[in-house]
């Protein structure tokens, strides 16, 4: 049977393993906020018009999100962390990408305008002479 010290030091070395368990599952834990903004970006981009303007990078920023999701059930949190990170970036791009689709179009639209107003221009100030 062991003696004093030798308890008290199967006691520690218990402690210490328990201890440096507990300190390796909090150092990586589930990144439920991360998946929570990857959420939230992708809802936003879907209500900018991102799944009809920007198709792909929106497929991307879905199918990452899924599998941030599926990570994190399966309690994988590395993973689960850096697919919620792309998954975030992926839709923000498509925000950005369908943004910019509709400008592009706005800009279009207000060139063909003014080339319309000016040949309208054109031909009033032609008849009046």
């Amino acid at each position: 049977m062991p003696t004093g010290p030798q308890k008290f030091t199967r006691a520690a070395a218990a402690c210490v393993a328990v201890a440096v368990g507990l300190a390796a599952c909090a150092s990586t834990p589930i990144p439920n906020e991360k998946i929570a903004v990857a959420k939230a970006s992708v809802a936003n981009a879907e209500q900018s018009g991102a799944p009809e303007l920007a198709p792909v990078e929106m497929a991307a920023a879905r199918d990452k999100l899924a599998r941030a999701e599926k990570a994190a059930a399966d309690h994988d949190a590395e993973p689960a962390t850096q697919l919620a990170e792309q998954a975030d970036i992926d839709a923000r791009l498509a925000a950005a990408t369908a943004q910019q689709q509709r400008s592009h179009k706005a800009a279009t639209e207000f060139d063909s305008n003014m080339q319309a107003l000016r040949s309208e221009s054109m031909r009033n100030s032609t008849s009046t002479q």
